[in-house]
């Protein structure tokens, strides 16, 4: 980003620029909506009173482009929908649920409980809900479901791979949609979520009322191959290094492979180095501009231990699919679903081409491409989207009540 030099602070401002920044005169006054006019001039490289005020400046125009949607957004051009994040609410209802003889999965409920149903899937496999997931979705009209997939988050046991598939996961949301006694729901996923939403839909298609998909995984073996075989490295060649670095040269020709060993070491250090490494890999490119409160997440070794472990686990397994195709082969089935698809342009985790490819197979979906985003729901632009889907399903369930 260029040099800003602020000359006052009316509403009609000068924006002193060097040359390089010329390009951001057409997004200026939608970065500064209260400005009513704007003039940009030349920089003297040697005027010293703007120094302090470029450097506070370039900071707040980071924060306008990356900082969460304000609870009060609304947009006119999507018909007035809210595109806000809404407040922080606490669960009115949780606890476990027992799946197996040896897996109980950690659930919650909050939102209004006699509101329209929704289950929030979470990514990795392993990553876990949190608090901040709960708002996406408008609390006095969705009775909002999370839940821990096995060995995730508060789920027991912790970080475990026995009886641990996605068939597994897809058996355990139909017991919890059962032990609440649902109906049917909306189900919204995003990353390892979208795939397990889709599974899920295809596999109990009655059961959906709609849709919400972020930043698509598909889980075919290009894509793994992108991410974890060197692909991605050309992105962010510092980040791959010491993923890459952690594994002997004469194991690099499958870095899934290499981590699975030992991330199923016995012992627990070589365990916990691997964890590491391999969740602050993807942390450090969850972002279009890397986030250091996503890569600490990477020091936390209670996370890293079940977000690495499943994550290789399913990953090895091709995620328990019986083809490389296997989801977009059924999309058929889920067709008639009311269904909005979320794409970061510049998302590095899920490429857009797996987004690109579920759209070019149901192209009755609704996709949404951000321009400026990555691949974090935590990104402003895709935060407003899946907001605004959620809020233009809210819409039709009204209309047909």
């Amino acid at each position: 980003m260029g040099l800003l030099g602020l000359a006052n602070s009316s509403s009609l401002i000068n924006l002193n620029v060097a040359s390089s920044t010329s390009s951001l005169r057409p997004s200026l006054p939608s970065l500064f909506p209260s400005l009513s006019s704007f003039r940009i001039q030349p920089l003297s490289a040697g005027n010293k009173k703007f120094v302090a005020l470029v450097q506070n400046l370039d900071r707040n125009l980071d924060k306008e482009l990356l900082s969460e949607p304000m609870e009060s957004d609304k947009d006119e051009s999507q018909g007035g929908l809210n595109l806000g994040l809404y407040p922080p609410l606490d669960p009115y209802d949780s606890g476990f649920l027992k799946v197996s003889d040896l897996h109980s999965i950690y659930y919650e409920q909050s939102g209004n409980p006699s509101g329209h149903p929704v289950v929030f899937l979470h990514g990795g496999p392993g990553g876990g809900t949190a608090p901040s997931n709960r708002r996406f979705f408008d609390p006095e009209f969705y009775r909002i479901i999370l839940f821990d997939q096995r060995g995730a988050g508060k789920s027991v046991p912790h970080a475990c791979l026995e009886h641990n598939t996605t068939w597994d996961l897809v058996t355990d949301i139909e017991k919890l949609r059962e032990h609440l006694k649902i109906p049917e729901w909306q189900v919204f996923g995003g990353s390892w979520g979208s795939t397990l939403a889709l599974t899920y839909s295809q596999s109990h298609p009655d059961k959906v009322t709609g849709l919400v998909l972020r930043g698509i995984f598909l889980l075919r073996k290009k894509e793994i191959d992108w991410f974890y075989e060197g692909g991605a490295a050309a992105i962010f060649p510092d980040a791959w290094e010491p993923f890459r670095d952690l594994i002997p040269e004469d194991e690099r020709g499958s870095f899934v492979n290499a981590y699975s060993k030992r991330l199923n070491s016995a012992d627990m250090e070589i365990r916990y180095a691997a964890a590491r490494a391999w969740t602050k890999w993807e942390m450090m490119t969850a972002y279009l501009i890397p986030s250091e409160e996503s890569i600490k997440r990477g020091d936390d070794d209670m996370f890293s231990l079940a977000f690495a472990r499943i994550e290789n686990h399913y990953f090895i397994n091709k995620g328990f699919f019986p083809s490389d195709s296997y989801l977009l082969d059924n999309v058929d089935k889920i067709r008639h679903i009311n269904t909005t698809i979320v794409q970061g342009r510049y998302d590095v985790c899920c490429p857009m081409m797996s987004a690109w490819d579920l759209h070019k197979a149901w192209p009755e979906a609704e996709f949404k491409i951000v321009r400026d985003a990555g691949h974090s729901a935590n990104e402003r632009g895709i935060t407003a989207e899946l907001v605004a889907a959620n809020e233009r399903l809210k819409n039709i369930i009204r209309n047909k009540s």
